[in-house]
């Protein structure tokens, strides 16, 4: 496709469509391509990151929340996303970009899957997000060290374990020791979770795929950021 397609002669409207379609197809190196010719024209990197490949993954969240797309074309679209921001992410960090905000991510202790968390956290950076993922098997400990480096506006927890729920607690409930509970919003989700049970452990929210786990973390920041929503 890209050999009959020259990206040259499109309008900067027509590039940052073309690359939206790339990633929706999971074209990685079409995306990159996209990306560097809008560069090449200079434009800015979180211009690039904004108009083309976060517009782009939006169309895939609101697809697959929609049950048109599926977990496998998601990961590839994600992938297609990832190629591009490997070529942005150091040349937003030089010129200063803001992120739409910043997340902490892990599977909590005594569970090791990481599908759906690895989902959301390459949704969320999708959609404009500083993603910190520390990985699957993630004590309080962990997650404390994280949060204390990174300063984040969320943290996101996962389990797919019926037996490794009640653990989501003992991480919130450690937030609240610190002091820090009320400066993070706190999203869990996993395939056992539930509405009810985010509330009774006193979660902000339950997210029960990735492309509402976005929604959901947009929503909740403009409200903590007093803008319109």
């Amino acid at each position: 496709m890209s050999e009959e397609l020259d990206l040259t002669e499109l309008s900067l409207e027509e590039l940052y469509e073309q690359m939206g379609d790339d990633l929706y197809d999971g074209y990685k190196d079409e995306v990159v391509e996209g990306v560097e010719e809008a560069l090449g024209r200079g434009k800015t990197p979180y211009e690039v990151l904004t108009q083309g490949l976060v517009a782009g993954m939006e169309i895939v969240g609101v697809d697959f929340r929609d049950g048109i797309l599926f977990v496998p074309e998601v990961l590839t679209a994600a992938n297609a996303m990832k190629a591009g921001m490997a070529i942005l992410r150091p040349l937003l960090a030089e010129t200063g970009a803001p992120s739409t905000g910043k997340l902490v991510i892990g599977t909590v202790k005594g569970d090791i899957h990481d599908i759906g968390k690895n989902l959301v956290a390459m949704m969320m950076e999708g959609a404009g997000f500083e993603v910190i993922n520390i990985g699957i098997n993630q004590d309080a400990d962990s997650f404390m060290e994280a949060i204390n480096e990174h300063k984040p506006d969320f943290v996101g927890m996962s389990a797919l374990l019926t037996t490794t729920m009640p653990y989501m607690k003992v991480i919130i409930d450690r937030l609240k020791e610190e002091g820090i509970r009320k400066e993070i919003i706190v999203l869990v989700g996993g395939a056992p979770l539930n509405e009810a049970f985010a509330e009774s452990i006193e979660a902000d929210a339950y997210c029960r795929d990735a492309a509402v786990a976005v929604e959901t973390a947009k929503k909740l920041l403009a409200i903590r950021r007093g803008e319109a929503v």
